[in-house]
């Protein structure tokens, strides 16, 4: 209580530096797995390819990942990201990818056969019925992303890991207690607001397929 007396503004910075990264590496990972994942969704050697790059992403560490990119781009934001980018793309591609394979052909088929463009098969029927898979990709991924974020502060991005460090330094236990719940409240936050759009989403399109009929 004597901290966030004390250095509540402080606290609040560490927790928008933390969003900050974790947003930038989450955003990255959607533009770069999505689409590769429909992609691979349909060519079985591509989702082959991507299953196995993808396994030895996850195999990585971040904090490995860190150290190899500080040599090349230095210390801050930049390397933190591109780490935090690397774990998040695998559990997104896979469940974007699992999720339009998953597509019954006999919907498809039968869309084309009422004369359904391209376009219009895709955004009114794969993508309405692969969102909740692939949207779970990106929960999965938004959670390991800010949990992990904490290892931005070894290389000078900041965030909440700036506590926790700090905390080890010291041996003061009582920042590392702040540093640690305050990540995993960030975490069960974010990923209830997701959750919150993923129901939300449902419930339009449930509306919007039933205006249809």
């Amino acid at each position: 209580m004597s901290y966030f007396a004390e250095r509540w503004p402080e606290w609040l910075a560490l927790v928008g530096e933390h969003l900050w990264i974790s947003g930038l590496a989450l955003g990255a990972a959607l533009l770069i797995a999505a689409p590769l994942g429909i992609l691979c969704s349909a060519r079985p050697w591509a989702e082959r390819l991507a299953t196995g790059l993808t396994g030895v992403l996850r195999v990585i560490p971040s904090l490995a990942v860190l150290i190899i990119c500080v040599p090349i781009l230095g210390v801050g934001d930049l390397p933190a990201v591109i780490a935090l980018t690397v774990l998040a793309i695998p559990p997104i591609l896979i469940n974007t990818c699992v999720a339009f394979r998953s597509v019954p052909p006999a919907i498809t088929e039968a869309a084309r056969g009422m004369g359904m463009s391209r376009a219009q098969l895709f955004f009114s029927i794969k993508a309405p019925l692969a969102f909740p898979l692939a949207f779970s990709g990106v929960r999965t991924a938004a959670t390991e992303v800010i949990a992990s974020a904490s290892l931005a502060a070894y290389i000078g991005a900041g965030g909440l890991g700036v506590l926790i460090y700090t905390g080890l330094g010291a041996l003061r236990t009582d920042l590392l207690w702040i540093g640690g719940l305050s990540v995993a409240a960030l975490s069960l936050i974010v990923n209830r607001v997701l959750a919150a759009v993923d129901r939300r989403v449902r419930r339009y399109e449930r509306a919007a397929d039933a205006a249809r009929r």
